[in-house]
């Protein structure tokens, strides 16, 4: 497909998954020879109708120069006309669209020989190797991934905790601007159709009790869940997920800990449904200086001066970091967790930084990928975006920051994307 008819369908790809209706349009792409019956199948298989919708979209843009002109043409065939004329909006005046080509099935002869019987062999035992395999074409296929049941109304509870103010006695320093990473969430996860409960300056215990609260409460009718921690981190080993976060007295809990109290077997109702954990949290006490990298690589510095870090005080001394760890939460031994994924604002070991007047790097660009992107793409797509435009942040002209994730989702995750509320400036 040329590329300004790509731009064309990026740009309107909202509206497509919206409102197209694809099973009208199978018999049509078919026919004009732009897909074939295997990737019809497979476009069914992807889930319901706006699934579908954005699959076919995105196949359409590998499918050569003669794609757009017979999606046009499929349109309007299916009385989709509203769709077409948006998309020939952004098509250059007086510039005609090539022609699709309508294709019938040609029966070849089989060639007359003495290998008859072995052609005729490989068609019925190997017929990949007969005709062999249809050559790929742009990025790889996901069609035969399915995406999470994601239409409930609402889609599920999120419960964020946020951790600004702490004790004298837990010698951690307040974290200014963590209540802007709040209220950016908050508002981001109810136009995300979530169910937001905000919990603030909470102990060790009361963090544990928001969770066990959370995993008793029936989630039968949503299909999500996601848990939110802003507060000081730092660097403790656990057998699958990293780190642990401070109470506002200083006792962590282990991000370990915080995933079981939802996993499948604590909280039967989440079973098989994603259960998606942001720590805006240090992962420990390194600052990491980065490496240099060519010219046409590096950009300007995004951080300043008044960047502060979510790592715990460095005179706090390791052992009792290990005895803090090793303390029964939820419950120690449990089987492998799925369905759960924990995005990390930064890599293990290494401070995560806060501007206090505009929040947390991580949680400013996650709010900004979400609402320009939570409409077209899944979340780990979106994660990665928000690892490249973190990890080209400096604090002070100096540090940088690389955002991660811990993945044991099964299937492909797209939020309900609604209208967000932004807050009217007087």
């Amino acid at each position: 497909m040329e590329e300004r008819h790509k731009r064309i369908l990026q740009r309107n790809r909202v509206n497509l998954v919206r409102d197209l209706n694809p099973s009208d349009m199978y018999h049509g792409l078919l026919s004009k020879g732009i897909f074939t019956q295997d990737m019809i199948d497979e476009i069914k298989s992807s889930g319901i109708r706006q699934d579908q919708a954005r699959q076919l979209v995105r196949d359409l843009e590998t499918r050569g120069s003669l794609a757009f002109p017979a999606l046009i043409e499929c349109l309007h065939e299916t009385g989709q006309h509203s769709l077409a004329e948006l998309l020939l909006d952004g098509e250059p005046q007086n510039q005609p669209l090539p022609q699709p080509v309508h294709v019938r099935p040609v029966v070849m002869p089989l060639p007359v020989c003495e290998c008859l019987f072995h052609v005729y062999y490989m068609l019925i035992t190997a017929p990949e190797r007969a005709f062999g395999k249809p050559r790929a074409t742009g990025r790889v296929r996901r069609d035969s991934i399915q995406s999470y049941k994601m239409d409930a109304n609402p889609c599920g509870h999120c419960l964020i905790i946020n951790n600004g103010d702490f004790e004298p006695k837990s010698e951690l320093s307040k974290r200014t601007g963590s209540n802007i990473d709040c209220e950016k969430l908050e508002r981001r996860f109810k136009s995300l159709n979530f169910v937001v409960l905000v919990k603030r300056n909470l102990k060790q215990k009361q963090i544990k009790q928001e969770l066990s609260a959370l995993s008793k409460k029936d989630h039968s009718q949503f299909d999500c869940c996601v848990v939110i921690m802003l507060s000081h981190g730092t660097e403790v080993c656990n057998n699958r997920f990293p780190g642990a976060v401070h109470g506002v007295d200083g006792p962590n809990v282990p991000v370990q800990h915080i995933t079981n109290y939802l996993n499948g077997q604590n909280c039967l109702s989440l079973q098989g449904k994603p259960k998606i954990f942001f720590i805006q949290a240090c992962g420990g006490g390194e600052r990491d200086t980065g490496f240099e990298v060519s010219p046409d690589e590096a950009r300007p510095c995004v951080g300043g001066t008044g960047d502060q870090t979510d790592a715990m005080p460095m005179s706090s001394s390791s052992d009792s970091l290990s005895t803090q760890s090793d303390e029964p939460d939820a419950k120690a031994t449990l089987p492998t967790p799925s369905d759960i994924l924990v995005s990390y604002s930064t890599f293990p070991g290494y401070v995560s930084w806060r501007d206090t007047q505009a929040g947390s790097w991580y949680v400013e660009t996650l709010d900004n990928i979400l609402e320009e992107n939570a409409a077209t793409d899944d979340l780990v797509t979106m994660l990665m975006m928000v690892s490249h435009e973190v990890s080209e942040n400096s604090a002070n002209g100096l540090y940088k920051q690389m955002p991660g994730s811990f993945n044991f989702l099964r299937k492909l995750l797209y939020f309900q994307a609604l209208p967000c509320q932004r807050p009217i400036l007087s």
